[in-house]
């Protein structure tokens, strides 16, 4: 049900690794859960992120999430399709609603990440 080729935060973000960098969505769990997605702030090409703290918010007709990136790093590219057509996260979550590209100053935090099996499980978990 989820992609093994990239792994998960506990905050419901995934990562892809992609020749050395590493980009970021939000999984289908998340999405499902926020409902149709309305609204979406991203950083700027250029910010720093750092790893388990907020790069970004996403609001729903339910609720409004802070975004977690899953590695630290430097954005160096930002999908602005989601501020013309936010709903696209709801509907594509792991292609075409990708969030940002972080090049990575530290590649540990990729060993904290969940992998697809135990991400399935942690929201098994939850959603019981």
């Amino acid at each position: 049900m989820y992609p093994d080729d990239r792994r998960y935060t506990r905050e419901h973000e995934w990562a892809k690794r992609e020749n050395g960098r590493v980009r970021v969505g939000i999984t289908a769990f998340a999405a499902d859960r926020l409902s149709d997605v309305v609204f979406i702030e991203l950083p700027q090409v250029g910010a720093e992120v750092r790893a388990m703290e907020p790069f970004g918010v996403v609001e729903s007709v339910k609720a409004a999430s802070d975004l977690y990136a899953p590695v630290s790093g430097r954005v160096v590219e930002v999908n602005r399709a989601l501020v013309d057509t936010p709903e696209l996260i709801n509907q594509d979550p792991y292609g075409a609603a990708w969030m940002i590209v972080v090049e990575p100053s530290d590649s540990s935090a990729w060993e904290q990440l969940l992998t697809a099996e135990a991400y399935a499980r942690l929201v098994g978990a939850e959603g019981a």
